[in-house]
């Protein structure tokens, strides 16, 4: 269990450092992160880290893909927790 919460601690960092990477980079119009390595990371268990960083950051807050699809993500992967901790209780 403790592994499993270094890598979100640790997955969720990156996000919202290459978000904040991102934001940097298109202000200075050099080459950018793919939306797709982004969004990837909040797959993988960044959500919370991609979230935090279209917020603080002001960043990708005008694409429909983030606006909707990471808090769709924050709730399949809340949703697939609960389901499989309810499933252990039982």
């Amino acid at each position: 269990m403790n592994y499993i919460i270094i890598y979100l601690i640790l997955v969720n960092l990156l996000t919202f450092g290459l978000f904040w990477q991102d934001k940097r980079r298109s202000k200075k119009a050099v080459w950018r992160i793919p939306e797709k390595t982004l969004m990837g990371l909040c797959l993988i268990g960044g959500s919370i880290g991609g979230l935090l960083g279209m917020r603080v950051f002001h960043h990708k807050t005008r694409h429909t893909l983030f606006v909707w699809g990471i808090p769709i993500i924050i709730a399949l992967q809340i949703g697939s927790v609960l389901l499989f901790y309810i499933k252990g209780l039982n």
